[in-house]
């Protein structure tokens, strides 16, 4: 059998904690800052985890996910 292929750009922003959670940056971040509120700032910055309805999508693209080292 073939091997099943990485979806590059899938792997370049998903990263999979050590307990097996999917984590991804937030959007609205990359521009337009200044007259973003410093709290809204501080809560896009962080990166949170992915809903569970697009757990199964984005695990079925990153096929030999173990966890981010």
């Amino acid at each position: 059998m073939p091997k099943m292929k990485t979806h590059k750009s899938a792997a370049k922003r998903y990263k999979v904690t050590a307990t097996g959670k999917i984590v991804r940056r937030q959007a609205g971040i990359g521009h337009l800052l200044q007259h973003k509120s410093a709290s809204r700032k501080r809560r896009i910055f962080k990166t949170i985890s992915i809903s569970k309805s697009h757990f199964k999508l984005i695990s079925n693209e990153l096929p030999y996910r173990k966890y981010a080292r």
